[in-house]
């Protein structure tokens, strides 16, 4: 099961079946946004760190952003913890080849943007989302449930959705999260200390 921000409810993932098809439609709609290249990879956010509630802190790795304006935004934060994973260098591989894991989320209906964080101190990795729409972002993570019990503590799976709140402006008025799990709730960004010195990260 997941967590969401109503404590109340619980979103169970999807059958096998029925999440192996979300997968698969995602990976096709994925390959159409690179295509018509509306799938861009910014670098200005690479390098920041956010200082969560719980103590921990986690440096953004990655950022993945569609060209789509969100109607009903929200905030979607995804965390997980690697099976056995206990050595450094298994983490930098992981982080080297979790770009491929970008035909999982980035065709799913409502997906904007994704910051990927690499795994805090007690070796939970993140993805802090800008989503379009609450339902659609808890439905992608009942599917995605299915590609992260592969290679995840399964008990380490939980989503938390914050809603009518943007990615950005969460970060900047941490408060809004105050009500979520201490893992979810930033306390504190702390800028990149260089600007990267590429003009754009688009591709």
């Amino acid at each position: 099961m997941v967590r969401t921000h109503d404590p109340s409810v619980l979103y169970e993932h999807l059958g096998f079946a029925a999440g192996m098809a979300a997968l698969a439609n995602c990976a096709v709609r994925t390959a159409d946004l690179i295509l018509h290249e509306r799938l861009h990879e910014p670098t200005h956010n690479v390098g920041r760190e956010v200082r969560w509630a719980d103590g921990t802190t986690s440096l953004v790795y990655r950022e993945t952003t569609v060209d789509r304006t969100p109607t009903q935004p929200c905030t979607l934060v995804v965390r997980f913890r690697l099976r056995g994973v206990r050595r450094p260098w298994i983490h930098t591989l992981f982080r080297l080849v979790s770009e491929l894991n970008t035909v999982l989320f980035a065709g799913f209906p409502g997906f904007v943007s994704k910051l990927w964080f690499a795994a805090d101190e007690d070796g939970v990795y993140r993805g802090v989302y800008d989503w379009d729409g609450v339902e659609s972002a808890h439905a992608y993570v009942r599917a995605l449930w299915w590609a992260l019990m592969v290679v995840s503590v399964r008990s380490s799976i939980e989503h938390v959705v914050v809603p009518g709140v943007g990615r950005d402006e969460l970060l900047r008025q941490p408060g809004m999260a105050a009500a979520n799990a201490a893992w979810c709730r930033p306390i504190e960004v702390i800028p990149v200390a260089q600007a990267p010195s590429a003009p754009s990260g688009r591709r």
